[in-house]
């Protein structure tokens, strides 16, 4: 894959940018490169004349329009887009931004993800509005022609009326459960009122009845000015809608979407569940929430973000707890513990690939794209990067929510550096140290990640622990300067650029500017890495970390890491280990072994991930982790933590286990009542066979108890 055999159209966007056709045919090895300038406009007919084969438009702003041209084009069997605009035409260093360019071309040319599983929604349109009467009824009125509407007044009513015509049904009392997704949500409530309006007529009976005055337009009865004179029960008559004894007061039902107006909003995770809306009590929200409700009926799809391998998850085992990584950074509530694994609700995933970015195994991996897709795109561009005669690379990590700040700094401020290369990805939580430390072993000098501030908190908290542990290992091999960085054009990570969706402001572009432009290279590796993207996370790390190992201008063996980090080794207590073995059956990495012929505990220090069962499953609390990385090969090659020698039955020499547990199990026991005397404790030493025929030569009566 290249750029050989593709069609490239190549436009200056009006003469704004100073491309260099020649220099960038040279940099590309392509022919000659035709440079147009309102190819979009009066030059149109270049691109609809000539336009056949593989083609790649460096304009991403009119797509729509030359895709549209394409369709009526037989000749032309795929269309790609490459904006190089505002990612390197636009910029202070627009004349030294040619290998970027170059690399963002080369990148645009490789072939699209393959199609993953989807997941799928249907909506028909029912929705419950839960909250305040007025604002609840209001609403329910204006979405009751487009859409099948339940309304659960919570709270007092207000000045709020019901209509005489029954349009919908509608509810009163307290919301006591809501889960689910769009499509499926079940929702719980407790009927508070005593009037049930599911079959209150309206008649007006009872408002006329009440001495106190105390039923509403919306037939609910305030408890601060009713007296129990019950007046009201009577005038309800047969129709018993009123019931202040009333305890059967539970309801639920089951609804498409839901709009929560609330004060506080139902779910409290970062990002809830799609076909739930909580605009609170902003109308300007509620309108917007309303409009997005009208439109939210039909069947829907979005791809499978993840794949689980639950063979190498290190979530639990035996009831121990281990990893919870993924459980604790998920802003979805999407992945809870399944007994030894995990279960992830694909309905409830949004796609931001945190869970595979902490998990330390690769039991979870992001699918759309996979590691190993992006890992090649990301070794495309910095190979192509070099090979046009960059130098330095920096690639900038975005979102597309990131692209408004890069856009808003190419047209208002100073651009990209010629060294930054912005890349987008499904979500900049989903790609962490395997694809970092790659990037730097494929001849990147900095990887950033473009935070705009609306990313959950839990993911700014991974993203920057991960980058500390890689920037660790980069500064302990000598690679010196700051590689990694959390970009934020707020300055602070936590707080979200612009306005709701406006952008960055002139305060925020200029905090962009300066972290990008006065971020100084650091040193990357004297020869870049060649090997390939894989799709194993572990395999992916190994290979980054030889190679900078290899080429490290300070070389080490092993570097200490913080706790939590994804490798390191175990310490043993060999004097409180009795050898029982439990810590291999716990461990899901093989990180743990035992040997054929002799009681051995072997480790192999490349399999460890942290994940802590071992520590949780020993019975005698004799191990615990020490996280570091080892970058010897010795790391790779099972080494014995602890031996113990055989011990054989003391009457017929058959072994029976190790030494040091027969002798633990014996010294429990030596205090039971069944073991006491010398002859019964004694026998603790012999095979099973041997200790009955020990009962029958030396015991007057036996016991079965004792057998």
């Amino acid at each position: 894959m290249g750029t050989e055999g593709k069609q490239l159209f190549l436009c200056t966007c009006n003469r704004t940018m100073p491309l260099d056709a020649e220099a960038l045919a040279k940099q590309l090895g392509t022919g000659p490169l035709p440079l147009h300038s309102a190819l979009c406009q009066h030059e149109i007919a270049r691109f609809t004349e000539g336009a056949q084969g593989d083609v790649v438009v460096t304009c991403t702003q009119e797509q729509r329009l030359f895709t549209a041209e394409a369709e009526s084009l037989p000749g032309i069997q795929s269309l790609r887009f490459v904006n190089i605009r505002e990612a390197a035409g636009w910029s202070a260093q627009a004349r030294e931004a040619g290998p970027k360019i170059a690399a963002l071309i080369e990148a645009a040319t490789l072939p699209e993800p393959d199609p993953v599983p989807v997941v799928s929604y249907k909506s028909s349109g029912q929705v419950l509005v839960v909250g305040p009467g007025d604002a609840a009824l209001y609403w329910a009125d204006a979405l009751s022609a487009q859409l099948a509407v339940t309304v659960l007044m919570t709270g007092r009513a207000g000045p709020a009326s019901l209509r005489g015509e029954r349009r919908y049904p509608v509810y009163s009392g307290k919301l006591v459960g809501l889960a689910g997704w769009l499509g499926a949500f079940d929702a719980e409530w407790e009927q508070e009122n005593p009037i049930d309006l599911d079959l209150c007529t309206r008649c007006g009976a009872c408002v006329r009845a009440c001495p106190e005055h105390a039923i509403g337009p919306a037939f609910q009865i305030d408890p601060d000015r009713c007296r129990s004179h019950r007046a009201c029960v009577a005038a309800c008559g047969e129709i018993g809608a009123i019931d202040f004894s009333r305890r059967d007061t539970a309801r639920n039902g089951r609804f498409d979407l839901v709009l929560d107006l609330g004060a506080k909003p139902w779910f409290k995770q970062h990002q809830p569940p799609q076909g739930y809306f909580a605009p609170g009590g902003d109308p300007v929200a509620q309108a917007k929430a309303a409009a997005e409700l009208a439109l939210a009926t039909g069947e829907f799809e979005k791809p499978k973000y993840f794949v689980y391998k639950p063979s190498i998850c290190a979530h639990s085992r035996s009831q121990k707890l281990g990893c919870t990584q993924c459980i604790d950074v998920c802003s979805t509530v999407a992945i809870r513990a399944d007994g030894d694994h995990v279960y992830v609700e694909p309905h409830l995933c949004m796609g931001c690939g945190a869970c595979t970015t902490v998990c330390p195994s690769g039991a979870i991996s992001y699918a759309y794209p996979t590691a190993e897709g992006l890992g090649t795109r990301l070794r495309t561009i910095l190979r192509a990067y070099a090979r046009a005669g960059g130098r330095d690379a920096c690639l900038l990590l975005h979102a597309a929510g990131g692209a408004a700040a890069i856009e808003a700094l190419a047209r208002e401020g100073r651009g990209l550096p010629a060294r930054v290369i912005p890349v987008e990805v499904e979500h900049i939580a989903s790609v962490g140290i395997d694809l970092w430390l790659a990037a730097l072993a494929w001849g990147a000098s900095q990887v950033g990640v473009l935070a705009t501030g609306r990313e959950a908190p839990q993911y700014r908290e991974a993203l920057a622990f991960q980058m500390s542990i890689a920037q660790t290992i980069a500064n302990a091999l000598g690679y010196q300067g700051e590689h990694f960085r959390l970009v934020a054009p707020a300055g602070d990570v936590s707080v979200p650029f612009g306005a709701d969706d406006d952008g960055p402001t002139p305060a925020d572009l200029a905090r962009l500017d300066a972290a990008l432009w006065e971020w100084p290279p650091a040193l990357a590796p004297r020869v870049a890495a060649t090997f390939a993207a894989v799709a194993d996370k572990r395999r992916l790390l190994a290979l980054a970390n030889e190679h900078l190992a290899a080429h490290a201008p300070t070389p080490q063996t092993v570097i200490p890491l913080r706790a939590g980090a994804p490798f390191g080794s175990l310490d043993i207590n060999r004097d409180a280990c009795t050898m029982c073995l439990a810590c291999i059956a716990s461990c899901p990495e093989a990180a743990l072994l035992d040997h054929a012929e002799t009681p051995k505990l072997r480790f192999i220090e490349a399999n460890c991930v942290q994940c802590g069962l071992c520590v949780a499953t020993c019975p005698e609390s004799a191990l615990s982790l020490v996280p570091r990385l080892d970058l010897t090969s010795a790391a790779k090659a099972p080494r014995v933590l602890n031996e113990a020698a055989i011990h054989a039955c003391t009457r017929c020499g058959k072994p029976m286990g190790t030494q040091k547990m027969v002798l633990a199990m014996i010294e429990r026991l030596r205090s039971h009542s069944m073991f006491a005397g010398e002859g019964a404790l004694a026998r603790l030493s012999m095979c099973g066979d041997c200790r009955v025929l020990d009962l029958m030569a030396n015991e007057q009566s036996v016991d079965v108890r004792d057998l």
